[in-house]
């Protein structure tokens, strides 16, 4: 296992954790502590050193985790009105996964025909 996949591991569990004990004081602070760009900059980081620092890359790779944020807000949103609706968490869950689902469809559409990500 590399220092990479540790270190992933080891803030997981650090932001797991937080929340964990934030969300007794804080709702808000717990959201924000679980939504933190984590993996991205982890994700950054191995991109950079696999291409050397390329700007291009890194460039084309920022557009594309800027565009993948769509579905991700899709998918809160989701849960936030399921949730609403008093739903449970599997079925919120479910809902909340269809709906990214379909953002990434759309992501992925828009790519093939506008040159987007």
């Amino acid at each position: 296992m590399s220092w990479q996949e540790i270190s992933r591991i080891l803030i997981a569990f650090a932001v797991i954790v937080a929340v964990t004990l934030l969300q007794k004081q804080s709702k808000l602070i717990a959201a924000i502590t679980a939504t933190m760009p984590i993996n991205v900059p982890l994700a950054m980081w191995i991109l950079y050193n696999s291409t050397g620092g390329d700007r291009s890359s890194m460039r084309e790779f920022a557009q594309s985790l800027a565009l993948s944020i769509c579905p991700t807000v899709g998918f809160l949103l989701a849960v936030w009105l399921a949730f609403r609706a008093d739903m449970k968490l599997g079925p919120t869950l479910l809902v909340g996964y269809a709906v990214w689902g379909v953002g990434v469809l759309i992501l992925m559409a828009l790519k093939r025909r506008l040159g987007l990500g």
